[in-house]
């Protein structure tokens, strides 16, 4: 595993690279963008100064609190649907053009009904992460062996133990990548709905500074959502391969 994470490290260190000398020789102007090293230095001293600490507050908490939603709705219904076999073959194609649907279209009506505070925000981004959650955690679920499932039965283990101590262990790695991908999205719904209409938040103050040419805000602030996202999935993505490797699927 190594080597294609050498590979990926120095694919990143020639991209950087790359941006650093185009900023520095002036082919990407100042206004336009600044080298990736000030936008390091401007996330740093950002950091530091605590100015913008509330929104990023404020935009992670409603992610954190977008994506346990996801996960939990997700496990939990797929657990349902996948004893319904009719309601699975029904759902099926729905899930499969549920990404086509402009979720944020309906942001307006979800003022109306949930009125003007994050509750929207969070809504959005759950319905984001859910259906990520639920079809890898029916991909997990398919995977269980029969035999562990008879060996239930045959043990008396009612609905929820079983999905507790059998189905919801066996289909833990899919589960996770399920869960990588709520955090992706996750993000993407509260950003997405604070450029939309807020007041504050990462997108809102994005969203400002991009109107008002303020890159020493907006870069850093990209590149920060890039650290938490990449970071927390690289934190899933080893506790889902040490799984597989466990069950010897890798």
């Amino acid at each position: 595993m190594r080597g294609p994470l050498l590979w990926r490290l120095l694919v990143l260190a020639g991209f950087v690279g790359l941006l650093e000398v185009l900023c520095l020789t002036g082919v990407i102007k100042p206004l336009t963008m600044q080298a990736p090293h000030r936008i390091v230095t401007d996330l740093v001293a950002m950091l530091v100064s605590g100015a913008l600490n509330r929104a990023i507050a404020k935009t992670l908490g409603n992610a954190f609190i977008a994506f346990v939603i996801a996960v939990v709705l997700g496990v939990t219904s797929a657990l349902v649907i996948h004893r319904l076999r009719r309601v699975r073959d029904t759902l099926e194609p729905l899930f499969a053009t549920y990404y086509a649907i402009p979720v944020f279209a309906f942001y307006p009506l979800l003022i109306i009904l949930l009125g003007l505070g994050d509750a929207p925000q969070i809504f959005i981004g759950a319905m984001l992460g859910i259906v990520a959650v639920i079809v890898n955690t029916l991909n997990g679920l398919d995977r269980v062996p029969n035999v562990l499932l008879k060996t239930a039965r045959v043990n008396q283990m009612g609905a929820v133990e079983t999905a507790l101590r059998v189905t919801l262990p066996c289909a833990s790695p899919y589960i996770l990548t399920g869960a990588k991908l709520a955090v992706a999205y996750s993000l993407i719904g509260i950003i997405g709905a604070e450029f939309i209409m807020s007041s504050g938040g990462m997108g809102y103050e994005i969203s400002f500074a991009y109107n008002n040419f303020d890159n020493a805000t907006m870069y850093p602030l990209i590149l920060l959502i890039l650290v938490v996202s990449i970071t927390i999935n690289m934190g899933i993505a080893r506790w889902e391969k040490a799984l597989m490797a466990r069950r010897g699927l890798r």
